[in-house]
């Protein structure tokens, strides 16, 4: 297994030398490999590790499970760094998911150890299985070849580097990891509820199609999302070629574009300049769907100045003489 994951590492470029590494850490057999495994390769890879556990607050065995992640870092000499938050009180209070807010807040918590240890690298622990989850739920919603790339291995986002060390590795590899490590995880009993759309997913339709149409569909699905991403990243050298050439201006949260050079573009280009325009000016393209898309483009070739659309509460695009502004969330009024 650790050769494995020591595999991706490299394969990838995930981690150097000196690289200095917040982990998050539910304390669940993913996260507990992951710790795990970096900590014997630490010492080979010449690393320093942090780990940072949120304990949500949702599930009766949350403070049982913060115990059991502080003894492992405790006994390992493992700073760990411990949050505690209701996350389903703040959900109803800012109007979001229970998945989305805890999602948020883990996030939030991992940068802010992570500039407080003035750590450079944040390692999640995202597995085969959960790349293979992402893509069929994003295949149910109707995505483009973005989605069908899953869950990215690597990403930068405000001077951090987000990696998955294990997201090549299959949940029954990492299970049997932490038997043979007397790990002894903790188990999140709510994944084997069908409660939400990825627990369906997972405990249902995988398993059905597994059975009646391909035992091999975990490998198959990941293959296509390998398949995705290397057609993403050329398109990606395309669309930021194309991108400088209609760039009139750019500065903090606003982007500027040639309306006329725009409508000139063949559609598939122009929705993905303007996903890529709206992801410089706002840092990210959440709530962002097709919709959104075909009526900026309709805006544009329309050419109507008296009227702007915000695809999403972050982001403003609007006409005028001739230019396309893209205004990000600190430019709102």
């Amino acid at each position: 297994m650790l050769n494995k994951i020591l595999s991706t590492i490299n394969k990838y470029n995930l981690i150097q030398k000196g690289d200095k590494i917040v982990i998050g850490v539910s304390g669940g057999p993913d996260s507990m490999c992951l710790l795990d495994s970096l900590y014997c390769l630490k010492d080979k890879l010449n690393i320093e590790i942090i780990v940072a556990h949120i304990n949500h607050k949702i599930r009766k065995e949350a403070d049982e499970e913060t115990e059991y992640v502080k003894d492992y870092c405790k006994n390992k000499n493992i700073k760990c760094y411990v949050k505690k938050a209701e996350v389903e009180k703040l959900a109803k209070e800012q109007k979001l998911g229970t998945e989305e807010m805890g999602r948020k807040i883990r996030y939030d918590f991992f940068k802010e150890v992570a500039k407080k240890e003035n750590a450079n690298k944040i390692a999640t622990a995202h597995n085969l299985n959960d790349n293979v989850e992402t893509v069929m739920l994003n295949l149910l919603r109707g995505t483009g070849i973005s989605g069908l790339k899953g869950i990215e291995i690597k990403r930068t986002e405000d001077n951090l580097e987000y990696i998955r060390p294990i997201r090549e590795c299959e949940r029954k590899d990492i299970e049997k990891y932490c038997e043979e490590q007397n790990l002894n995880p903790r188990i999140d009993k709510t994944n084997f509820e069908n409660i939400y759309n990825r627990n369906k997913v997972r405990n249902e339709l995988i398993p059905f199609l597994k059975k009646e149409f391909n035992p091999n569909i975990l490998e198959g699905i990941n293959r296509l999302s390998d398949l995705a991403r290397e057609e993403e990243e050329y398109f990606e050298e395309i669309i930021s070629k194309k991108y400088e050439e209609l760039k009139i201006g750019e500065n903090l949260n606003e982007i500027v574009l040639e309306l006329h050079k725009f409508n000139e573009l063949n559609k598939v280009i122009k929705s993905k300049i303007i996903i890529y325009t709206i992801n410089k000016a706002n840092g990210n393209v959440q709530g962002i769907g097709k919709i959104h898309i075909e009526d900026i483009i309709k805006l544009c070739e329309n050419n109507i100045g008296n009227k702007y659309l915000t695809p999403n509460k972050n982001v403003k695009v609007f006409v005028k003489k001739g230019k396309i502004f893209f205004m990000g969330k600190m430019n709102l009024p």
